[in-house]
């Protein structure tokens, strides 16, 4: 009976309920949680708790935005893109005729047929409105006088006006053809050149005149008409203020003057001088009339004519002047 009693006071191996063994487990496990070290105590945190931003992982990045489309071909890009590949198929069919096969490093041909956004030259805002600079000095008088003598357009009158003269009479002191065509280009461009260097340049540099003519858009029309034919002999100085027109009045003097020393036919006495210079002066509003009112024309119905300046000029020196 002793030795079961004895037996039953032993505690059973490890697992068994004695109270002793499971106090002596439960100061071994917390042996290393007092070893660890305070940081990795505060870090561990309980399951649940908020964690610090430091610790969350990375925000995922926005995707990149979509490459915009590119922009659409011009008129332009596709007639050179055209005009390139017809060149480099002619030049690659030429070498297949000419060598019986194509070329090992083939080259594209790259044309331009038309130039994309080309600056428009509006040839006609010098009508639109008066010279907005006053007070040229000689040299500028001399470059307006210049760029009116090689203006397109007075080159192209020059040529018109010759071929219908000679064309409508071909008996005339230059003769027919084309040889009669030249000459009167050449005489009818030496005089532009001689009137632009009197009216232009010369004479309004020694007296101080404005060459430009001065519109007159917002007057009435009865105005204005009286105004382009005032201006042949009443114009405006480098000074902006009111004097004779000499470019006129002396001008078409010395410019017929001269042209008697080359001008083919044309009589040089004082008569024939005298109605010339008369002439000359009568129909010089027709220039200032073109210039006053032909931009109120284009305004409305959209055409720019500057050819009928030289045509009314011609047919009124043809039917005025003397019989030779």
């Amino acid at each position: 009976m002793a030795d079961i009693a004895s037996d039953q006071n032993t505690c059973q191996p490890a697992w068994c309920s004695c109270p002793a063994r499971r106090a002596r487990l439960a100061l071994l496990s917390l042996i290393p949680l007092l070893l660890l070290p305070p940081a990795n105590l505060s870090s561990a945190s309980p399951l649940g708790s908020p964690q610090p931003e430091s610790a969350l992982p990375d925000a995922p990045k926005p995707q990149s935005a979509a490459t915009a489309a590119p922009p659409a071909a011009s008129p332009c890009d596709v007639k050179n893109a055209g005009g390139s590949m017809a060149a480099t198929a002619a030049v690659r069919a030429a070498n297949v005729a000419a060598n019986g096969a194509a070329a090992s490093n083939p080259k594209v041909i790259d044309t331009v047929l038309c130039v994309p956004h080309l600056p428009i030259i509006n040839w006609y805002a010098r009508f639109l409105n008066g010279p907005q600079v006053k007070a040229l000095t000689p040299l500028q008088k001399a470059h307006l006088a210049g760029r009116n003598l090689v203006d397109p357009f007075n080159l192209l009158t020059i040529g018109g006006e010759a071929a219908i003269s000679v064309a409508a009479n071909s008996h005339s002191v230059y003769g027919p053809g084309f040889e009669g065509w030249g000459k009167y280009m050449g005489v009818s461009f030496t005089q532009d050149m001689v009137g632009e260097f009197f009216g232009t340049f010369l004479i309004p540099s020694v007296v101080h005149e404005d060459p430009h003519y001065h519109r007159l858009p917002s007057a009435s029309v009865k105005r204005r008409a009286f105004h382009a034919i005032a201006q042949i002999v009443w114009t405006e100085g480098d000074n902006g203020k009111g004097m004779l027109n000499y470019s006129d009045l002396v001008g078409f003097a010395l410019e017929d003057a001269v042209n008697d020393l080359y001008v083919p036919g044309q009589q040089t006495n004082f008569h024939a001088s005298a109605a010339r210079y008369g002439i000359a002066l009568a129909t010089a509003p027709i220039d200032n009339y073109i210039t006053e009112f032909l931009p109120d024309i284009a305004s409305r119905i959209h055409v720019r004519v500057v050819l009928v300046q030289r045509i009314i000029n011609q047919v009124a020196r043809t039917e005025g002047a003397p019989a030779d």
